[in-house]
């Protein structure tokens, strides 16, 4: 695993929320924890966390189990933000 690895599952990851959660911004950790990444999600003034495997972030897109459970974790953390406001 290369900080290149870490940094395109990232990326991933902000692709895959902007599909879930249009106007949604995600703060990743420069490193896991625990071999865990806490992500902070906002939109609209509101915040939530999700808890992605640093094992599942390199896998994110290579893998279509992974993507649908990260997916469905997005999904469930986001429902409870508000909606983007217009710009």
């Amino acid at each position: 695993m290369t900080v290149d690895d870490i940094e395109a599952g990232k990326a991933a990851f902000n692709r895959l929320l902007a599909e879930v959660a249009p106007g949604a911004q995600a703060v990743i950790p420069v490193r896991a924890t625990d071999d865990r990444f806490l992500i902070a999600l906002s939109r609209g003034g509101g915040r939530v966390f999700v808890t992605v495997a640093e094992d599942d972030l390199l896998d994110l897109e290579q893998d279509d189990r992974v993507t649908a459970e990260v997916r469905a974790s997005v999904v469930k953390a986001v429902a409870g933000l508000p909606q983007s406001r217009g710009v």
